[in-house]
């Protein structure tokens, strides 16, 4: 069995910490910078929400991670620059809690390498309106299969804020002149 890596170490510090601030680490890295390291800690919204990681509670873990990093010995003696920051919208989706966040999104799936896919290229993208035990459903009714999806990305779309309860019955698909907010903070 391999010993623990400092990331793991720095992950098991920053857990508790980011959940306390509504947030689950996505991701720990360490780079070497020169004389320093970049500590990088990804943090995201739990599965069972959707929309922008607030900015708020992303400077309130990484304020919580700083001062536990202060007083914790994971990180050794040489200098590092911690960054916490949200995945992004460009992140792929590979784990069920990435597809449960992106309802109400248009994604693009990826077939697993080497098979052919179980839909026509046509139909690699679509708006994610559930994710279930056996799969994924896009636009309400087309049902793809987890063995027919390596995972996918999120299509940016600029007006349409991914909100499925944010449907407007009175939208007649004309554009108006208003401030995208499907803009997804980093830190």
């Amino acid at each position: 069995m391999n010993a623990p890596s400092q990331a793991d170490g720095v992950r098991a510090l920053a857990e508790p910490l980011a959940r306390a601030a509504g947030l689950v680490v996505e991701n720990v890295t360490i780079t070497p910078a020169g004389k320093r390291r970049v500590l990088r800690v990804i943090v995201d919204l739990p599965e069972d929400r959707t929309g922008g990681v607030p900015m708020d509670a992303v400077s309130a873990a990484a304020q919580a991670i700083s001062a536990a990093l202060d007083t914790s010995p994971v990180m050794g003696g040489m200098p590092y620059v911690l960054e916490v920051s949200s995945p992004g919208a460009d992140r792929p989706l590979t784990e069920r809690r990435h597809w449960l966040r992106a309802r109400g999104r248009l994604v693009e799936l990826t077939a697993p390498a080497g098979t052919t896919p179980a839909w026509s290229p046509g139909e690699a993208i679509g708006r994610l309106t559930a994710v279930t035990e056996t799969g994924l459903v896009l636009d309400g009714e087309r049902e793809v299969n987890w063995p027919d999806i390596a995972g996918g990305r999120i299509e940016i779309e600029f007006g349409h804020s991914g909100d499925p309860d944010d449907s407007d019955p009175a939208d007649d698909g004309t554009e108006t002149d208003s401030e995208d907010d499907d803009q997804e903070g980093e830190g």
